[in-house]
């Protein structure tokens, strides 16, 4: 038997103390048949049987999962929702069991070619306040936690076996059906066959190999968790997240979209598997983390339902209707922009739109035109142009801001990497894809190269980023309103000088719905008064 210190994945069950074999089987039977009744009884008013009707429903629909609520599980049995939160791994596999025995006494008779039950995936949904990433610690491996966060990036589809059959090469013996446990966790292959035939010599060290054709799989895909940037430090860098996601979860989200994910925490080995690392070697007992998802809520409308702004008190509510039903709104809104900037109302107003945007109108025939606004602030420096642009990113629910000297092409909209792992390639996105439903402050624009100008044309006007690269060709959202600030060409605004002042070319201007036209005067009476 090979190490602790050589098993690539540990779950709850590794480390429970529970050394009584019998007694821990009847434990199951017992926990299998409340979980079997949960499901059966649980019911809401007009005696509805809530989970007993979906998966039914869900089963003769070809969908085979079922979408549990902890807190409905929590008022069935509070102790069982509290093992589950504990230990997910063992008590995901009862309840998952559970549902399969329930589904086959609900469909039954079933035609003959439909005999065998297919297995049913448990998705879990809470109200539960999500945990922030830089939260997770080491208490926190193999239990469930909830977390928020941007899908930067995500794999294609690949197989991954459940049961796998081996054989050896030797004496061609078959063990047939050996579990491979869920997550990023493979099987360790004995190293002896200990089948004994009278006048044959042993069998060699390591004489098993896998038999694809008697492995059953069930897909799988890897994606890249983001932190919110509402719950990024001053001065961080964005912490990032490994997820692993099988079976219906598969192909949920794409990049850019806004998820709350529920899941085990769960660690793993450094480094590829196979492949001996001496640093590995001398550091023992180190792992990565990595989150194995059994349920994921997707903000796909790009409305920020998922930022740190989605708990509104009924209070707050209240607040907002009395405050809707003032006469003068538009002006009291337009002051509370930046106060402590002196003047520029139209400009501020015209912040109050941006923020507040206009309604996506979509077409007979399909097609759809933008409602977002965007702004772009032109003049001389010292102007509060860019005291503007902070303000608007910190009080804008989804808000990116970035400067055009220190940002590419690829950075605001989106790129293709490599990913280190598979060697496959895969596609992160930008400021403007991860800004989808909110507001991109761009400060410096003009220092911005001209290509990468151009990167943009399409994100400000369709809302979209389309990609063909590497054999990626795919388009992502972008449904954001762009504020952009720049200075003119000489520096200073020259009036004598007219158009040559604006270094634009017309295909980027003409995406901007208002230009303003911000001017320093040389007044000294005005200046020593102000």
């Amino acid at each position: 038997m090979e190490g602790f210190d050589d098993v690539g994945v540990f779950f709850s069950d590794n480390f429970n103390p529970e050394n009584d074999s019998s007694g821990k089987d009847i434990n199951l039977q017992a926990v299998k048949k409340k979980y079997k009744e949960f499901i059966r009884t649980f019911n809401e008013d007009n005696f509805h049987f809530k989970y007993r009707d979906a998966l039914k429903t869900n089963y003769l629909l070809g969908h085979y999962f079922l979408e549990i609520d902890l807190e409905d599980l929590a008022g069935f049995d509070e102790a069982l929702a509290d093992k589950l939160r504990k230990q997910p791994t063992e008590h995901l596999q009862i309840f998952e069991e559970a549902a399969k025995e329930v589904v086959d006494e609900l469909t039954s008779p079933r035609p003959e070619h439909e005999e065998e039950v297919q297995d049913i995936q448990i998705l879990l949904t809470s109200g539960a306040n999500p945990t922030n990433i830089r939260d997770l610690k080491s208490d926190s491996v193999s239990k469930l936690v909830k977390i928020a966060g941007i899908i930067v990036s995500a794999s294609g589809i690949k197989a991954k076996a459940t049961k796998i059959s081996i054989q050896c090469r030797s004496c061609n013996t078959v063990i047939p059906n050996l579990p491979v446990n869920p997550g990023l966790e493979g099987y360790q292959l004995p190293r002896k066959c200990n089948t004994e035939q009278a006048g044959r010599p042993k069998c060699p060290l390591d004489p098993f190999f896998v038999m694809p054709d008697k492995c059953r799989c069930v897909d799988f895909q890897m994606l890249k968790l983001q932190e919110l940037p509402d719950f990024i430090p001053q001065g961080e860098i964005p912490r990032h997240m490994q997820l692993f996601c099988d079976r219906s979860l598969c192909e949920r989200v794409v990049p850019g979209n806004r998820v709350m994910i529920h899941g085990i925490f769960a660690i793993k080995k450094i480094g590829r598997p196979g492949k001996a690392d001496s640093r590995e070697k001398a550091i023992v007992g180190v792992r990565a983390p990595y989150m194995r998802i059994v349920g994921v809520t997707c903000d796909s409308e790009g409305m920020g339902a998922i930022s740190r702004y989605n708990n509104i008190s009924p209070t707050e509510e209240e607040a907002f209707r009395r405050l809707a039903a003032t006469p003068n709104l538009f002006d009291r809104l337009s002051e509370s922009i930046a106060p402590s900037i002196f003047g520029s109302q139209d400009i501020k107003k015209a912040i109050v739109c941006l923020l507040f945007g206009g309604s996506r109108k979509r077409m007979p025939d399909g097609l759809t035109r933008r409602g977002d606004i965007n702004i772009l602030l032109l003049g001389d420096p010292g102007t509060a142009k860019s005291q503007l642009l902070k303000f608007v990113e910190k009080v804008s629910p989804i808000g990116v801001y970035t400067s055009g000297k220190g940002s590419s092409a690829a950075g605001l909209t989106a790129s293709v990497m490599r990913d280190p792992a598979t060697r496959n390639f895969v596609m992160e996105g930008g400021a403007m894809v991860l800004a989808d439903g909110g507001v991109v402050c761009i400060d410096e624009f003009d220092k911005m190269k001209e290509d990468d100008r151009v990167a943009i044309h399409e994100a400000m006007e369709q809302q979209t980023i389309s990609i063909a690269k590497a054999g990626i060709t795919t388009t992502l959202n972008s449904r954001c309103s762009v504020l952009a600030a720049a200075n003119s060409i000489f520096g200073r605004w020259d009036d004598t000088k007219g158009e040559e002042n604006i270094d634009f070319m017309p295909t980027i201007l003409s995406r901007f719905d208002m230009i303003f036209i911000v001017k320093d005067v040389h007044d000294q009476n005005r200046d020593i008064v102000s």
